[in-house]
């Protein structure tokens, strides 16, 4: 063989190599994401002729499709739409457009995906209608059902979660919107009750519990308990001075108690009472002793300062790092810059609550076959570890005391010890507080950790509070899990 003969074989392998590489990539790799493209035109088609899949929650389906009597087939049918549309959102053929869970599962939804590759072929085999695969939540529709009637017209959200899992059993915004009027198969009819909705404030569109940030008040006292226990300084019983009055170091500002007045009686006050009590002067002046960095630390391993994936998108919440000693005193109770969703907040309880290791919250057990084999089932996954488990029991046991006798008795229920702890977040000037409970129970054997936002002051502007509003709508839920 001639030195060109074995050039060009070399070429043509190449050239071989590089189309196999390329088409493999295409067909395999790239397949689920081609056929959900919107310039897919053949695949968008093709899909109206199937069926698409149920959205299942507690073993019975909330969306379905039905046939329809148009070019798109079948009409997407949503039961009780208010209550899950913070989760399932919606889909339209019409418009081409679809969120929440919908777009998160559309590929097996709609029987498009790689994953469907071989009901395609039994379907052509045996001249049978395809139809898509079906999503099984992990929701709870008594906890869900508790939360939508526990908020009544409050705006806000819930977020229910199993520690020793990260199953999300409750999840609502509020308010929340009937995905049937978006359903529907005409664009103009589609399209102006979608600009309807996007209108009004708060929007129904966004997910409160995923993708609205707000400062966490007093509920991230009990972070900054266990970032300061986890150093090993500190216990449930160092004690800190007790002012009536607290001057934010290298500033002239001043902040207080809730009440105006000292933390009890003594002139120093314990770590455990701080947090029964909701006492912002002594967790400001610790989060100054721990510095900006070790609070940091510790809440970037309950999940802050990145995006989780249920699958829907969980926006970041945020700390911080290297805040000034000012702006660290004020993140101490929850102010200043420091925000957090609902669902990172929940995280925060289920860690605790799950001996200090965080799981990664989930909203899908299971894709389910047209036969009603597992496609595929989601396995629970370890975040990772936050606290030990003895710096995890502590807090506990202060937010039972808080639950007990102390500053979040709102969530009470005779019987089991609650852990808990309230929040009233200032926001800019004069408007409404955030309010907020997050908690788990039972204490001893935690099965639900919970958090609850109440915005806009739940319409008693600096009135309300965390455990008049939050706190209430938190042991409904609680009880719902719990079957009480």
């Amino acid at each position: 063989m001639t030195k060109e003969i074995r050039r060009l074989s070399v070429v043509l392998l190449f050239m071989f190599l590089s189309l196999f590489v390329a088409t493999s990539w295409i067909q395999v790799v790239q397949a689920d994401t081609l056929a959900q493209t919107d310039h897919n035109t053949r695949s968008l088609m093709d899909s109206y002729e199937i069926q698409r899949g149920s959205i299942i929650a507690g073993g019975s389906p909330i969306v379905t499709s039905v046939p329809a009597d148009d070019e798109y087939q079948y009409q997407r049918v949503y039961s009780d739409s208010p209550m899950w549309s913070s989760v399932t959102g919606f889909f339209n053929p019409a418009l081409q457009s679809s969120t929440g869970i919908e777009n998160a599962l559309n590929a097996d939804l709609s029987g498009t995906g790689a994953s469907a590759f071989l009901s395609e072929i039994e379907r052509i085999v045996s001249g049978q209608p395809q139809r898509g695969f079906s999503a099984e939540l992990t929701l709870d529709p008594a906890a869900q059902q508790a939360a939508y009637e526990a908020f009544g017209d409050m705006e806000g959200a819930a977020v229910a979660i199993e520690p020793s899992t990260g199953r999300v059993l409750a999840m609502l915004s509020t308010p929340g919107y009937d995905a049937n009027e978006l359903a529907v198969h005409s664009a103009s009819q589609a399209e102006e009750a979608y600009n309807a909705l996007d209108a009004l404030k708060p929007n129904p569109l966004v997910n409160a519990a995923t993708n609205e940030v707000n400062p966490p008040g007093s509920t991230f006292k009990i972070l900054v308990a266990a970032a300061a226990y986890a150093t090993g300084d500190w216990n449930p019983d160092s004690t800190l001075p007790n002012p009536a009055r607290y001057t934010l170091p290298g500033s002239s500002s001043q902040v207080s108690n809730a009440w105006g007045g000292t933390c009890g009686s003594g002139s120093t006050v314990t770590i455990a009472e701080a947090i029964k009590l909701s006492c912002n002067i002594p967790m400001a002046e610790l989060a100054v002793e721990l510095g900006s960095e070790t609070i940091f630390e510790m809440a970037e391993k309950f999940g802050f300062n990145q995006e989780h994936t249920t699958p829907l998108t969980v926006s970041a919440s945020s700390y911080p790092r290297s805040l000034d000693d000012a702006q660290t005193a004020l993140t101490g109770f929850g102010q200043g810059q420091v925000t957090a969703t609902a669902t990172q907040v929940a995280m925060i309880s289920a860690g605790l609550a799950n001996d200090g290791m965080v799981m990664k919250p989930r909203l899908v057990d299971a894709v389910i076959g047209n036969d009603l084999s597992t496609v595929r089932e989601y396995a629970d996954e370890e975040f990772g570890r936050a606290v030990e488990a003895d710096d995890a029991d502590d807090v506990t046991a202060a937010m039972v005391a808080s639950v007990a006798n102390g500053a979040a008795q709102g969530a009470r229920i005779d019987g089991i010890d609650v852990a808990g702890k309230t929040g009233t977040a200032e926001n800019d000037g004069d408007e409404p507080y955030t309010l907020w409970f997050t908690g788990f129970a039972p204490a001893d054997d935690p099965q639900v950790a919970v958090a609850v936002v109440v915005d806009n002051g739940g319409g008693m502007g600096q009135s309300g509070s965390g455990d008049t509003l939050a706190a209430p709508i938190a042991k409904r839920i609680i009880e719902a899990v719990l079957n009480r």
